[in-house]
């Protein structure tokens, strides 16, 4: 009766600390804490520094600095300004043409990083000045940028993944092959929403004149497409190439596309010190706000473990009668909604410890499980009032376009990914059929 108590007083914190404002690492920590004293006494921080140990000595997870400073260097490089230049020109003639471009630049880019902010801002100041030169609407051309940003996430290699599967304990190479197709099929979906949506309303994408197009010789585009594409699919080969081969885990394979983009960085003229001490910098902040999260979270999680929380949740769920369907939807609501507030690494590292013996119990494919729970989790970029992607939106955007605009502009991204989530929910060969045929 006492655990049951703690446990809930755990959670009321939880929401009472995530209410006032305060950071997500310090409120979890501070609940152990606090919960630990009550629950076991002062003998509860040999607790810790077991829980905290084994986490940080998770071999997976050092692969997070090395893909984060992979996609800092290769923000530096600009590797995806020509391939935007030649591709919106490519797509141009096509109502919707520069949008479908952002799209497209996007999902090449998330396959080479794994850091929604680094996409965004890239693709932002990239494709946003294009887009509203050319008359987009500011709701479509605002929802194009943060929702084809957040594929970074998703498409490996994802961080988002590896911390998912070091969390679930299963193969990250298997989430990176059972993702591929999650990521290209909401990509999709995006281009058509912007045909259709641009078909019906001409003056939300207006098609490239014919005038500037005879500026740029087809010939001269599709020659400028394929070279710019060549440095970002040598990345995406000697990375993705080496994990699904077997030759390099992911770690390593991380440390390869590292040394390729600071290359390619090279390579373009773009190397300068003050760069790499910039990169350096910025990876280290990454690294330190997941790795300070993730102790938070695992303070959290140890002590709810040890008053045997997962128990009580399992006989609490058991009680209410909920089929193992029930169950699996009750998770992915509950993430929905904690999307709207925290971010993903919180939900993460909530809500897998609470769920993962149910689904366990219920003898879910944890690797379909974890790719239909990232999936969702791509949702948490943009629902308001919290999502990432539109304040690291706005923080580019000229001042005309509202924040009202980019709120609105979501929406329909936001429900293609719920559809997309129904869809390999429903028909789970969509995500295995790739690990299934894989000898990862």
């Amino acid at each position: 009766m006492i655990e049951a108590i703690i446990i809930f007083g755990m959670f009321i914190g939880l929401i009472i600390g995530l209410a006032t404002g305060h950071p997500l690492a310090f409120v979890l920590g501070g609940l152990g804490v606090i919960a630990g004293v009550f629950g076991w006494g002062p003998q509860v921080f040999d607790i810790f520094s077991n829980s905290i140990f084994g986490t940080m000595s998770n071999y997976t997870l050092v692969a997070i600095p090395l893909f984060t400073l992979m996609a800092n260097f290769l923000s530096s490089s600009r590797v995806a300004d020509g391939l935007f230049e030649y591709m919106r020109y490519l797509l141009g003639p096509l109502r919707g043409g520069v949008a479908l471009t952002v799209i497209v630049v996007s999902t090449i880019f998330a396959a080479t990083t794994g850091i929604v902010g680094a996409s965004i801002v890239t693709m932002g100041v990239l494709g946003m000045p294009v887009l509203l030169k050319y008359g987009y609407d500011k709701r479509l051309a605002s929802g194009v940028v943060a929702a084809g940003g957040t594929l970074g996430i998703l498409i490996p290699p994802s961080i988002m993944l590896i911390v998912l599967g070091a969390q679930a304990q299963v193969s990250v190479g298997k989430l990176f092959l059972s993702s591929i197709v999650p990521g290209l099929m909401l990509a999709g979906a995006y281009c058509v929403y912007v045909l259709i949506a641009c078909w019906k309303n001409p003056d939300w994408g207006p098609a490239v004149s014919k005038e500037e197009m005879k500026d740029m010789p087809m010939r001269k585009v599709i020659i400028g497409s394929l070279v710019n594409l060549v440095p970002p699919m040598i990345l995406i080969i000697a990375v993705l190439g080496t994990i699904f081969t077997g030759v390099a885990t992911p770690t390593e394979s991380a440390g390869v596309g590292a040394f390729l983009s600071l290359m390619m960085a090279i390579a373009y003229k773009r190397f300068t010190w003050k760069m790499l001490a910039d990169a350096v910098y910025d990876t280290a902040k990454i690294t330190a706000m997941a790795l300070v999260i993730i102790v938070g979270a695992t303070a959290f999680t140890s002590i709810f473990l040890a008053l045997d929380g997962d128990t009580l949740i399992q006989n609490f769920v058991m009680d209410l009668g909920l089929s193992k369907w029930g169950v699996f939807i009750a998770m992915m609501l509950i993430s929905f909604i904690l999307g709207m507030f925290i971010d993903w690494i919180g939900i993460v590292m909530i809500i897998m410890p609470i769920f993962l013996p149910l689904l366990e119990l219920y003898d879910f494919d944890l690797i379909w499980v974890v790719t239909v729970f990232a999936v969702l989790l791509q949702t948490s970029f943009l629902t308001p009032p919290f999502g990432f992607a539109l304040f690291y939106l706005k923080g580019i955007v000229p001042p005309e376009v509202k924040m009202t605009d980019i709120y609105k502009g979501i929406i329909p991204f936001v429900i293609i990914m719920l559809i997309v989530t129904t869809l390999i929910t429903v028909f789970p060969d969509i995500v295995m059929w790739l690990p299934n045929m894989s000898k990862l």
